[in-house]
C-alpha cells in the first residue's frame, strides 16, 4: 500500500548555456522551492540528489554536494543515478523516506551544466556497456536513435515530418509563456522545415537541445502540509519506476536485444506503455482522468509515441490527436504546458524534477497564460537508459 506525500514547494533555476557549476543551479532552484514553501533549510529532514555524472566527483555524489552548498545541518542524504529518469528516482526515494517515518520534509534537487553538443558515454572501453556499445558498434548517437524512431512511425503510422514539424509549433508556443524555458520564441511549421536535416527525417527544430538548468521540489507528509497551515496541497499519488520485460518487440535504444523471444511470448505493450500502466494502477486513475501531461519530448517524433504509450489515444493515433488540437491549450489533455524539452533541452537529472514543477504549478492554478483550466491530475512520462522506467502522477 502506499499514501499520498504533498508538494509545499517547487523551485527551478532557468534553463540555458550559463556556463557556470551544477551546483549553483541546484542550490538556486533549492532556496526557491524553500521559499515557495515557506521554509527554511532547517526545516529539512532529509535532502536527496539526483546526480549528474558530467559534474565530477561532486555529481556523483549530487545529495551531499547540494547538502554542503546549502549549510550542514545534519540532514540525511541520499544521491541517485538513473540517467533522465534520475529525477523520478529522486522522488521516489523521498516519498519512500517520508511515508516510512523517516522525515518530515525532504528537498529534492536536480541540476546539470551539459556539455556542448549530443550526449555521449563517458571515456574508456566497456563492452559490457549498452550505452557504449551502441556508439561504438552501432554508431546510434542520440540524435540517430531519434531518427531511427521516427522513420518507424512514418512507416508504421503514416505520420509525415509535417506531423512532426506541428509537435515543435505547439511547444515553442507554450515556452514562449515560460519563464525558466531557454527557448522563449514562437516557430513556425515552414522554419521548422527550412531548418538544417540532422537525422533524416528529423530537422534541426525537431530536436531538443543540451542545456544547463536546475529544478527542486519540498515533499512533506499530509500531516505536516496541514500543520504548516496548506489544507489542499498538491499530491504526489503514483511514482512508476518499473524497469522492461523481455521479449522486446520493439528495440529501444541502448538495448539491441530481444531476449527470450524462443521461449517467452511477446507482452502486451511496450516497455513505455508499462510505465504509465504502473502509475495509473497505482493512483487508482486512468487516462480519461487526466487533466494534462508532460512528456518527453528529446524529438517531436518521440512526443507522438508517448500519446499513444500514455494511453490519449490508440496505437498510431498520436498524429491525429495532434492535429485536432486535443493535445494543444484549451484541448483535451494539454500535453508539455511547460513548453517541453523542445523549449527547456536536456539537463538530465533535472528534468524529470521539472516536469513535476509544471504540474504543480498546474495544479494549483498558478501557471499563468500556461494554464489549464480546472486542472485536478497531471502525469508525467520518460525513460532513462538501461531500462528505468519515469512516470509521476500528482492531484489536487
Amino acid at each position: 500500500m502506499t499514501a499520498d506525500v504533498a508538494v509545499l514547494g517547487a523551485g527551478m533555476h532557468p534553463w540555458g548555456k550559463w556556463g557556470r557549476s551544477f551546483v549553483e543551479y541546484g542550490t538556486a532552484a533549492a532556496r526557491a522551492a524553500l521559499a515557495d514553501a515557506g521554509l527554511e533549510w532547517r526545516d529539512v529532514g532529509s535532502v536527496v540528489g539526483a546526480d549528474t555524472v558530467r559534474g565530477g566527483y561532486p555529481g556523483y555524489v549530487a545529495g551531499a554536494t547540494f547538502a554542503k552548498a546549502l549549510g550542514w545541518q545534519g540532514a540525511r542524504v541520499s544521491s541517485v543515478y538513473a540517467a533522465c529518469a534520475s529525477g523520478a528516482q529522486a522522488i521516489a526515494t523521498a516519498r519512500a523516506q517520508i511515508l516510512a517515518g523517516l522525515a518530515d520534509v525532504v528537498l529534492v534537487i536536480g541540476a546539470d551544466a551539459a556539455p556542448k553538443g549530443f550526449f555521449r558515454p563517458a571515456g574508456g572501453d566497456r563492452p559490457d556497456d549498452p550505452d557504449w556499445l551502441r556508439f561504438r558498434v552501432l554508431g546510434a548517437t542520440n540524435p540517430t536513435y531519434f531518427g531511427l524512431y521516427a522513420r518507424r512511425r512514418m512507416a508504421v503510422h503514416g505520420d509525415t515530418p509535417e506531423d512532426f514539424a506541428l509537435v515543435k509549433v505547439k511547444n515553442a508556443a507554450l515556452g514562449a509563456l515560460n519563464p525558466y524555458a531557454r527557448y522563449r520564441r514562437r516557430v513556425t511549421a515552414e522554419e521548422v522545415a527550412a531548418s538544417a536535416v540532422v537525422a533524416d527525417p528529423l530537422r534541426l527544430l525537431d530536436i531538443c537541445a543540451t542545456s544547463d538548468g536546475g529544478a527542486a521540489l519540498v515533499l512533506c507528509s499530509t500531516d505536516f502540509a496541514h500543520r504548516h497551515g496548506v489544507m489542499r496541497p498538491v499530491l504526489i499519488r503514483a511514482v512508476s519506476t518499473v524497469t522492461p520485460r523481455f521479449p522486446n518487440t520493439v528495440l529501444d535504444l541502448p538495448d539491441i536485444a530481444t531476449d527470450c523471444a524462443v521461449a517467452v511470448e511477446p507482452g502486451t505493450g511496450t516497455f513505455r506503455a508499462s510505465i504509465a500502466r504502473a502509475a495509473y494502477e497505482e493512483a487508482g486513475i486512468g487516462p480519461e482522468d487526466l487533466s494534462l501531461a508532460e512528456v518527453y519530448d528529446l524529438s517531436t517524433a518521440l512526443e507522438l509515441q508517448w500519446y499513444e504509450d500514455l494511453g490519449l489515444c490508440g496505437e498510431g493515433e498520436g498524429a491525429k490527436l495532434l492535429r485536432e488540437g486535443a493535445t494543444a491549450p484549451g484541448g483535451r489533455i494539454p500535453v508539455n504546458t511547460s513548453g517541453g524539452l523542445a523549449s527547456f533541452g536536456e539537463a538530465v537529472p533535472a528534468q524529470a524534477i521539472a516536469q513535476v514543477c509544471e504540474l504543480t504549478w498546474q495544479l494549483r492554478g498558478a501557471a499563468g497564460e500556461r494554464q489549464v483550466t480546472g486542472a485536478r491530475v497531471g502525469i508525467t512520462a520518460n525513460q532513462g537508459l538501461f531500462g528505468h522506467g519515469s512516470s509521476v502522477i500528482a492531484v489536487r
